[in-house]
Formats: structure tokens, C-alpha cells, sequence
């Protein structure tokens, strides 16, 4: 059984007997609470402030992955490289997305996704059972545009992530733009702040899970 726990803005707790954290912020720097985990794997997609802070989640032996291929205890992880805007990174910057295996389900984070990516780094990424990604616009990907990243990758289950919730500071838009649009394909299902599964939970037809703090 994986629990999955949203921690506010990219921040996702991912766990069984080892608990993945990609991309943890302060909570202080954005308006929101920390993220209250102790994690073995860290993911960090890139180096801005609201993604960074490994320090409020690390504990002794934690691993910290900013990229590459590896294993660590049985989760296989895989990075591909993309930019944090729309001009390949001459605004914000690379980014690194973060494709990685718990418990048989295949889990994608694309971190702050700047733009829509190419049929051949979809096909790179390959299966994918549950999507991470950006729906605020501004910085990232807006919710149209995360539309066309959900069609090329297909996952079984999209997360949005980095959008406006109460206390945030960051001027960024909320997520029912993106839902009123993914609603008319999908299903749209609130998980609350956290769900747990296994493989054969996962939905026939592609869902949208919202999760709340």
C-alpha cells in the first residue's frame, strides 16, 4: 500500500517502506505550513527557494537526487532535462523531470514544466501511472497548456500541483481553470490531503485528483 501526501504547492510525499519528497519548501517563504515529513529520498527538480529546501524534510542517510539514473532502496529513478520556460531556459532555467517506480506504480514529476514538451521526450518518458504537474501559469506551464502535456504523456492518474491555494504568495492562478477543461474528458476526483493505493486502484480511463492542504 503507497501513501501519497500533497504538502502544499510541488511538494508530494510519496511512501511504503521508503519515503520519496519531491521538491520541499519552507512553507515561510511561500505563506503556506512546511512540509511535515522526514523523507529517504529527496527530488529536487531545480534550485528556486520554493522547491529546494532540503533541510526541513532531510533526516541522517537521507539521498538527495538533483538528476541521473539510479536505484535506492528498490525505487528506481530516471531524470530528463527540461526548461523553466519557453525559451529554453534563457529566462528561468533548466529544470530536471523525475520519473520514478514505488510499489509497481510509476510516478511523474515535471517539476516547473515551462513549456509543452516534444513527441520525443513524451516518448522517452514513456508509461506513466500517476502525473505530477504545473497548472498556475506565470512560471510554469498554464492550465491549457498542461492540457497538451497530460495528451502526450496519458498517464492513468494526473495530479495538478503549483497552483493558487489560500496563504500562498506566489501570483499564480488557481486550479479550476484547469479543472473546468480537464472535466470535459475526465473524471474529477477529490482525494483530500492524502490517498492511499496499490497498482489495481489505479483508474481504467485517465482521472484528475485534486488534493487539498
Amino acid at each position: 500500500m503507497i501513501k501519497i501526501r500533497w504538502h502544499g504547492h510541488s511538494c508530494f510525499e510519496i511512501s511504503d517502506s521508503v519515503t520519496v519528497v519531491t521538491d520541499p519548501h519552507d512553507g515561510s517563504s511561500i505563506g503556506i505550513k512546511p512540509p511535515n515529513v522526514k523523507a529517504d529520498i529527496v527530488l529536487v527538480t531545480h534550485d528556486h527557494y520554493d522547491h529546494n529546501k532540503v533541510k526541513v524534510v532531510e533526516k541522517e542517510g537521507t539521498r538527495v537526487i538533483r538528476g541521473g539514473n539510479e536505484t535506492i532502496g528498490g525505487i528506481e529513478v530516471e531524470s530528463f532535462k527540461a526548461y523553466h520556460d519557453k525559451e529554453k531556459g534563457a529566462k528561468r532555467g533548466e529544470i530536471t523531470m523525475f520519473k520514478f517506480t514505488v510499489d509497481g506504480i510509476t510516478f511523474c514529476h515535471v517539476g516547473d514544466l515551462g513549456h509543452v514538451i516534444d513527441d520525443e521526450t513524451a516518448e522517452k518518458i514513456g508509461h506513466v501511472d500517476i502525473l505530477f504537474i504545473p497548472v498556475g501559469g506565470t512560471f510554469t506551464i498554464d492550465a491549457d497548456e498542461a492540457i497538451e502535456v497530460c495528451k502526450k504523456i496519458n498517464p492513468k492518474v494526473v495530479v495538478p500541483m503549483h497552483y493558487k491555494i489560500g496563504g500562498l504568495s506566489l501570483p499564480i492562478e488557481r486550479v479550476e481553470p484547469f479543472l473546468e477543461n480537464a472535466g470535459k474528458n475526465c473524471e474529477i476526483r477529490h482525494v483530500a490531503n492524502e490517498i492511499e493505493i496499490e497498482k489495481d486502484d489505479l483508474p481504467e480511463e485517465t482521472e484528475v485528483w485534486v488534493f487539498t492542504l
